[in-house]
């Protein structure tokens, strides 16, 4: 069977219908205004850059102040203060109309759920993700979304949606041409089919 470019296979399309009616996804809540930066998160160099950005409105530079924070919170496994730096990230690239950027954030926020040992809250920003990519044309993001829902439906148990959902993220990131790492991770997350006899 030859597609067209874009063109999805049609068990692709049909996995991608099980999925929104599996987890819903919902259109982000828009919040017309940011509750004030916790007192913990206002001090250092990082939360200075962020604060002056936000004062002055500037979304971009806020966001990617906020993205930085989070990233050195994940390093320091401080979830909490991680979770609430992505969620501004996301907000402030909202605003500033970056996609691309708004569904990154999205997505890292279902990953550090999962870390953090919270994958079914990680659900909804993956589902997100997926629905979101998918509207911009975003395979690679989509595929990510794909396997970290993935490696949160097997933290719960779920290890044929795990698998299902590895298969259609090695589908997207082998057809945008991802790092071979990211579709080397899905592919063992998949696993292989074993006879039984």
């Amino acid at each position: 069977m030859t597609l067209r470019w874009g063109e999805r296979r049609p068990w692709l399309a049909g996995a991608w219908s099980w999925l929104r009616s599996r987890f819903a996804a919902r259109e982000h809540e828009r919040i017309p205004a940011l509750p004030v930066l916790p007192a913990r998160l206002r001090r250092g160099e990082l939360a200075a850059s962020y604060l002056a950005a936000a004062s002055d409105g500037a979304h971009r530079r806020a966001g990617a102040a906020a993205v930085t924070a989070a990233e050195r919170a994940i390093e320091e496994r401080s979830w909490w203060a991680a979770d609430a730096w992505a969620h501004r990230a996301l907000w402030h690239f909202e605003r500033a109309e970056m996609d691309l950027h708004a569904i990154r954030a999205a997505r890292r926020i279902g990953d550090l759920r999962t870390m953090a040992g919270d994958p079914a809250s990680a659900r909804r920003y993956y589902a997100e993700t997926i629905s979101e990519a998918r509207d911009i044309g975003a395979e690679r993001e989509e595929g990510l979304a794909a396997f970290g829902l993935g490696r949160a439906e097997l933290e719960m148990g779920n290890v044929t949606t795990a698998r299902r959902l590895a298969g259609i993220a090695v589908d997207l990131l082998e057809r945008c041409g991802a790092p071979s790492g990211e579709v080397e991770a899905a592919r063992a997350l998949r696993g292989e089919e074993k006879e039984v006899g």
